[in-house]
């Protein structure tokens, strides 16, 4: 959750869904002046429902792009960027008006992206590109195609501009970007799948979260090193249903709130065992979470993830997809005379 003096964002982003929940304040249009308007992507439908906040009702339904996916406001709340994985492009919503006024090419598949309006550039995740675009926001023209590692995710743009962090979910890789030059400058190693980031206030570390092996890397800014790791397991629960995605850091950095992408269990008491793993391991008192945390922890034991039946939807063999060319991948790194076994083993 972000919040400024102008307004209050809410991203949420389990598997084909996405919202953005803004309350526009004084520096928006008077059409859209303290609406608080909440925009919904749907993946599967190709539009963007808005809801009213008071009533509960869609009041406008807007076609974009096919597979409308991650979103963002400008810094005045007067647009919001929407990614569009299927036709290769973020469309741009006028705020007030509740249409798209505008479309900026990017490469294939653009799944996450971030914005530095200061230097007017977007800096586009492509996840079937394997590449991060980083594109002229006046001009509407890709100015660098950096190579990535396979499936690149997220992306973390440094308080100056100059450096890009980027995700590759495949690769088990988080980049360091040189934003003006439009290349590489280092990698490093994290877990399996790594997906988004969160800085801590005082902006010396980066936490991404690593999905498939259910952990919380921690990078130090300045060596660009991993100087920590949290793993998830909570009680009652296997290993392999732990899949951290999403994340939020607090303003005092004392905690730090995961969404997990699939689990036996709601994501609250998900989410407040991991606020207090995490602030157990920074060594300090978790903020009035502790009787909480310790009835989540009950309400696991007595009603541990038990795996159903019926055979696995798309979604879980995608992942399991996944996860097997994530060992294959890392197998080729460490042993290249087996990365053919492993393949064959997948049958790809």
């Amino acid at each position: 959750m972000l919040t400024d003096r102008r307004a209050l964002s809410l991203a949420v982003l389990p598997a084909g869904f996405a919202v953005i929940l803004a309350i526009l304040l004084t520096i928006a249009p008077a059409a859209a002046k303290d609406t608080g308007l909440i925009f919904v992507s749907n993946e599967k439908s190709n539009n963007l429902i808005v809801i009213d906040p008071k009533t509960h009702k869609v009041i406008r339904d807007i076609k974009t792009s096919r597979r409308p996916r991650d979103m963002h406001f400008s810094v005045d709340r007067t647009k919001l960027y929407v990614a569009c994985g299927d036709d290769d492009v973020i469309d741009i919503i006028d705020v007030t008006k509740l249409e798209v006024i505008g479309r900026i090419p990017t490469g294939p598949s653009p799944e996450t992206f971030s914005i530095d309006e200061r230097k007017r550039r977007i800096y586009v995740a492509n996840e079937e590109g394997s590449s991060l675009s980083i594109i002229d926001m006046d001009q509407a023209i890709t100015i660098h195609e950096v190579p990535t590692g396979a499936e690149p995710e997220g992306v973390y743009v440094s308080e100056d501009g100059k450096l890009l962090y980027v995700t590759s979910e495949v690769g088990d890789l988080i980049h360091l970007v040189d934003a003006e030059g439009g290349h590489v400058l280092q990698d490093v190693v994290v877990g399996t799948r790594p997906r988004r980031f969160a800085a801590t206030p005082d902006r010396k570390e980066l936490w991404v979260t690593a999905e498939l092996s259910g952990e919380v890397y921690i990078i130090d800014r300045e060596k660009f090193e991993v100087s920590g790791k949290i793993e998830f397991l909570p009680p009652g629960m296997r290993k392999s249903d732990v899949t951290p995605v999403g994340l939020v850091m607090t303003k005092d950095g004392m905690n730090l709130h995961t969404l997990a992408a699939y689990s036996g269990h709601d994501v609250q008491t998900m989410q407040r065992y991991y606020a207090h793993v995490i602030a157990r391991y920074r060594n300090r008192k978790p903020i009035g979470l502790e009787a909480e945390c310790k009835a989540a922890r009950r309400r696991v034991e007595r009603r541990p993830f038990t795996p159903p039946e019926e055979r696995p939807g798309p979604q879980r063999e995608a992942q399991r997809r996944r996860r097997s060319r994530a060992r294959a991948a890392r197998a080729a790194r460490s042993d290249p005379e087996s990365s053919s076994e492993v393949r064959q083993a997948d049958g790809r």
